[in-house]
């Protein structure tokens, strides 16, 4: 086995040396009483688009869960392992957030496996072909079109599948009682990795807005 990637200790050293240093209360206040963040996000795996360096924030504001194309699956408990809906579940239930973001981005290469996957041309592996057909008949819709260029296409499909997922949170019978009391409330944003624009989804319409800062 070859030695811990020395980048990463570099970067721990200059955590300790840098944010640990000035925020070190903070840390030690969430190891005593345990975290409380107000909001869970749901982002893609992708290195370029973390949701704590967007949205800048801190230890203990955000509970994150990643997965490749920030997708949602129905809601669907059986025997088999569901790590994205046991963290929701766990941010919903336990946690008790107030707010749950889907959020996706730009030239996701998830995406653009979902689109080639409805091409036929499926992502080699054992799981992600599975894991991409939550997206497929959306995929196919939109590759079956003959009036948007590739862009326009991955773009399109990136937004369809947030809005998708939104509507698998509402299969979760826990997450579909707390909205309708008023106490959990969904949204929808993208986020464009080459202009660092983020887009906020409408709740009414679904539609994409830059929105006022």
């Amino acid at each position: 086995m070859q030695g811990f990637p020395k980048f990463l200790l570099d970067g721990y050293r200059n955590f300790m040396s840098g944010r640990y240093a000035t925020e070190s209360g903070r840390y030690r206040e969430l190891a005593e009483k345990g975290q409380k963040p107000t909001t869970l996000v749901i982002a893609c795996c992708d290195s370029r688009a973390a949701p704590e360096t967007i949205f800048d924030c801190g230890p203990g504001e955000l509970f994150v869960v990643r997965n490749v194309a920030n997708l949602v699956p129905p809601f669907g408990p059986d025997a088999t392992y569901h790590g994205t809906s046991a963290a929701i579940e766990f941010a919903v239930i336990h946690l008790n957030v107030a707010h749950i973001v889907v959020m996706g981005h730009g030239r996701c290469g998830g995406i653009n496996g979902a689109l080639a996957t409805a091409a036929g041309q499926a992502p080699e592996g054992d799981f992600i072909g599975k894991w991409l057909e939550m997206v497929k008949p959306a995929a196919e819709k939109v590759g079956a079109s003959d009036l948007m260029t590739d862009a326009e296409r991955q773009t399109a499909l990136e937004r369809i599948s947030i809005r998708n997922s939104l509507g698998n949170l509402l299969q979760f019978p826990f997450i579909k009682s707390r909205v309708e009391e008023g106490t959990v409330s969904l949204h929808g944003a993208w986020f464009d990795i080459s202009t660092g624009e983020l887009w906020v989804m409408n709740g009414e319409s679904g539609d994409f807005a830059r929105p006022q800062l």
